[in-house]
């Protein structure tokens, strides 16, 4: 079913404004700007879209319509949503052909994990496409930013808790973490260029047991 699944829209999500440009939360955003500056694809912003937004053309193996579109929604994460489906509905686009790309804290740092369809895990950005969509038959490129320090299980208040998060995610990369971001941007481009040319199935096979160490 997936491997001829074709992906013409690629999303990134994160936080805009110059505070959240490097936090863990906008690495998709970071994975964005890669592919951009990989593929040559100018990025600019696009009311329509409610985003920032860019078109370019990659070969025929790697889009069947010749076609790739990248978006970065700029309506802050909770109401990711409203961009992705203004695009969507724009170019007539299905869910499914949609790749979304986000953090997530339950894998380390350097770890990515790539799925057909799913829940949102409790990602805001992901709630919000999942309840504008109307589906969670949408695949999805999640990049491992771990959770920061140990929690201590029962004995942890919740607003504590809540706040680690908070502090975590909104948080700029160490120096130890920042050495690595290129490799962890290789391995997220080889990897959508594989869904791309060999579709999700075979993407996954690869990739899904890869990791970058630090």
């Amino acid at each position: 079913m997936f491997e001829s699944q074709s992906i013409s829209l690629i999303v990134g999500l994160g936080n805009p404004g110059s505070e959240y440009e490097r936090t863990r939360h906008n690495i998709g955003f970071m994975a964005i700007d890669r592919l951009a500056a990989s593929w040559s694809i100018s990025l600019g912003k696009e009311k329509r879209f409610y985003g920032i937004f860019g078109e370019g053309r990659l070969s025929s193996r790697l889009a069947s319509s010749g076609k790739i579109r990248l978006l970065k929604p700029t309506t802050y994460m909770n109401v990711s949503g409203q961009s992705v489906q203004a695009c969507a509905d724009w170019f007539k686009g299905n869910p499914e052909n949609i790749l979304v790309v986000y953090d997530d804290m339950d894998l380390p740092l350097g770890k990515l994990r790539l799925r057909p369809s799913g829940s949102a895990g409790g990602h805001n950005g992901m709630k919000s496409i999942i309840s504008h969509l109307g589906t969670q038959n949408f695949p999805r490129l999640r990049l491992g930013i771990g959770r920061g320090g140990k929690m201590h299980g029962d004995n942890a208040i919740a607003s504590k808790a809540n706040q680690n998060v908070t502090n975590h995610v909104l948080g700029g990369f160490s120096a130890t973490e920042t050495k690595i971001l290129p490799e962890i941007f290789d391995l997220a481009e080889s990897t959508v260029t594989s869904i791309l040319a060999d579709g999700l199935e075979k993407a996954m096979s690869l990739y899904n047991s890869r990791s970058i160490d630090f």
